[in-house]
């Protein structure tokens, strides 16, 4: 299965938005642009809402139907590994295996040594002087980063050959995914760790690592601007080096999570990927849960009533809600406005407040942040929460399918 250049990652924690999702990509194809969606949910994103993971597949296969998308799409296993990926064999045919808790683990007696025997002049194909950049390593620098990534490396084999096991003749795109880890990797290492993923025969079509700077949930990048294009750009040649020096698949190419309205590295992303002809993936995440709350805050009435009953209880249950994204969220709380003063907002109040726009004073990231996480308690409303989706169903869609929107035009035109 080929992955397209360029794909994009479309969460949708309730599996109500298909149609409006794809609308975007539809909007895209009629300016001439051609970007493929990737419906996607998280093991923990499921257990958070009770939902299974066929449950995606029926909200992609619908929306494509409905629509007539006579192009590629996928449904994706985001952030699984060997101990999960067995509830997504059936349904998805994009599997992101995550390996982060696995870096650093223990090495096999002898692994590192024969694997900078083998490696140790790799290197000599990674050519970064463009950029300034010297990419050569010492030997011991090249066993220091063997010794920290093959124990991922290793994992990532057993999970891809356990989901070959288990879907047999069914193609499938394999992602492997580092970026929920504490340091940035180097393009060296990024090349190692191709290499190694070869040695592994792991033929994973995206690799989804860590960048420097924040990446945090629903809002913007927060970092060095020029740092970032320099990074993504020597990790765009590193990967293209790989390709050449290990034979891993052609169309192989950078993925970057969290990507959701990090609407200030787009430009950099948008001018590296045409100087060196390459393709991205990137995850919208939660946003289009957001786009739903935005769509009930302009309904008004029963709609904006909920909107601010999630942000009290949001408030109430903070610790509990972020605790499980803490490593992508920077919620200042002396800067979250009381449940009575949202109580008392109107529309545009609460709207310019959610609605990721720099250029409103009332804009507050804090307040987006917190709602970012919040879905869980959408969802304890059941039957309350679908009725009202449904009731505003046509403003909800419009939020949802400008917000994709937004994302497509600045990245890909």
């Amino acid at each position: 299965m080929q992955l397209p250049t360029f794909t994009m990652g479309i969460g949708d924690r309730f599996a109500r938005q298909g149609l409006f999702q794809l609308a975007a990509f539809q909007q895209a194809l009629a300016r001439g642009t051609e970007v493929h969606p990737v419906w996607n949910k998280s093991n923990r994103e499921h257990l958070t809402v009770d939902t299974q993971p066929g449950s995606v597949r029926a909200e992609a296969d619908a929306a494509v139907k409905a629509a007539g998308w006579n192009r590629p799409y996928f449904v994706d296993a985001d952030h699984i590994n060997l101990g999960t990926v067995d509830r997504y064999v059936d349904s998805a045919d994009f599997f992101t295996i995550d390996v982060g808790d696995a870096i650093g683990g223990t090495c096999i007696n002898g692994e590192v040594a024969a694997f900078t025997e083998r490696h140790r002049d790799s290197l000599r194909a990674l050519d970064l002087s463009r950029l300034g950049v010297d990419a050569t390593l010492s030997p011991d620098a090249v066993a220091s980063i063997a010794c920290k990534y093959l124990p991922a490396v290793r994992q990532a084999g057993a999970t891809y050959r356990r989901i070959v096991e288990q879907r047999g003749n069914r193609d499938f795109v394999t992602e492997v995914s580092m970026d929920e880890t504490d340091t940035p990797q180097s393009p060296q290492e990024i090349f190692l760790i191709l290499a190694a993923l070869a040695d592994e025969q792991v033929p994973l079509q995206t690799i989804a690592p860590k960048f420097s700077g924040r990446f945090n949930k629903g809002v913007d990048y927060v970092g060095g601007l020029n740092r970032f294009a320099i990074e993504f750009e020597a990790d765009v040649l590193a990967v293209a080096a790989a390709v050449r020096a290990f034979g891993l698949p052609t169309n192989l190419k950078l993925s970057i999570h969290s990507g959701s309205d990090k609407f200030a590295i787009y430009d950099a992303v948008a001018a590296i990927l045409k100087r060196h002809d390459a393709g991205v993936h990137v995850k919208t995440a939660g946003t289009t849960w957001l786009a739903e709350v935005e769509g009930l805050i302009e309904a008004g009435g029963d709609g904006l009533a909920m909107a601010k009953t999630l942000y009290a209880e949001a408030l109430d249950h903070i610790d509990e809600l972020c605790a499980p994204y803490a490593t992508v969220l920077d919620v200042q709380r002396e800067a979250l406005p009381a449940s009575a003063t949202v109580k008392a907002w109107g529309a545009t109040s609460f709207r310019d407040a959610l609605l990721h726009n720099g250029a409103c004073p009332r804009y507050n990231p804090n307040l987006r942040q917190l709602m970012h996480v919040a879905y869980k308690l959408a969802a304890k409303k059941g039957g309350l929460w679908f009725d009202l989706l449904e009731t505003h169903r046509e403003i909800v869609g419009r939020r949802v399918t400008a917000n994709i929107d937004r994302h497509i035009r600045l990245i890909f035109g």
